[in-house]
């Protein structure tokens, strides 16, 4: 779970990185092409940049929120999920293997 979770953040990570590259380098271009002034260019980089780091704080917060569940919390979410677990499918197995057993025993008496 919890590798999975480093993953997701990891991604999260990069794909922040790669937008804040790309945003970058289109107020680059825009300064270069006369679009915008070096000192509004300046400003935007830096307003792209405290914004980006506002949401790397924000995905760090909600990392640092996230714990392992231990076995009733697990239940609890399967139970709120209205998720079959273990005992239920051996039920349903049971009942099947009976309804089986039946069908086998009607079919041989029509034989």
């Amino acid at each position: 779970m919890m590798d999975e979770l480093k993953k997701v953040f990891l991604a999260g990570v990069g794909s922040v990185a790669y937008t804040y590259e790309k945003a970058s380098k289109l107020v680059e271009e825009m300064v270069q092409k006369g679009k915008l002034s070096m000192d509004e260019g300046k400003e935007l980089s830096q307003e792209l940049k405290r914004n980006m780091q506002a949401s790397g704080e924000k995905l760090s917060e909600k990392v640092d929120t996230v714990k392992p569940l231990n076995k009733q919390e697990v239940l609890e979410i399967i139970q709120e999920l209205n998720l079959a677990h273990q005992e239920d499918l051996n039920d349903v197995k049971e009942k099947l293997l009976k309804l089986e057993a039946k069908i086998t025993s009607l079919e041989k008496r029509n034989e």
